[in-house]
């Protein structure tokens, strides 16, 4: 299996918190703080998630903000509301099985999309971390992805 490395075409400030997350082992990074213009400081979960590019076979890093629901995490699609759903959600269809490191941990996971009342339990919960995602969802047509990482044991 080849080496892991950052995702092409991140932001700048995704790439900044990523080579941190990844140059600490998970001690710096796991958890982001944001500021956003004409919102209060966010304080974030954050975790990487290591997909298998549906075109590519290599293997991407993307650093996502999470939540917990018991022992499965779940991210949010969201890709601040663009018409199209990130490259990571596409590569995870292809493959579920996918690596996420959170904080020093690094799991294998089995992600899935979340439908019906579990995803819209979820998606509220996922509002509770980052409110930003109900204004992403105003910004698109298509109904947001939430996706569950379950861990494999």
């Amino acid at each position: 299996m080849t080496e892991a490395k950052l995702a092409p075409n991140l932001p700048d400030w995704t790439v900044e918190h990523a080579k941190r997350y990844l140059s600490s082992g998970g001690a710096d990074g796991h958890i982001y703080k944001m500021a956003q213009p004409g919102r209060p400081e966010l304080t974030v979960p954050s975790l990487l998630l290591t997909t298998v590019g549906r075109k590519s076979g290599e293997r991407f890093i993307f650093p996502l903000f999470y939540g917990r629901d018991g022992e499965r995490y779940f991210v949010v699609a969201s890709k601040g509301g663009a018409p199209q759903h990130p490259g990571w959600y596409r590569n995870l269809l292809a493959n579920p099985d996918v690596e996420i490191q959170v904080g020093r941990d690094k799991i294998k996971a089995r992600a899935r999309t979340a439908t019906g009342a579990e995803r819209a339990g979820l998606w509220q919960k996922a509002l509770e971390f980052w409110p930003p995602y109900a204004d992403y969802q105003r910004k698109t047509e298509r109904e947001i992805p939430v996706v569950v990482l379950e861990p494999i044991r």
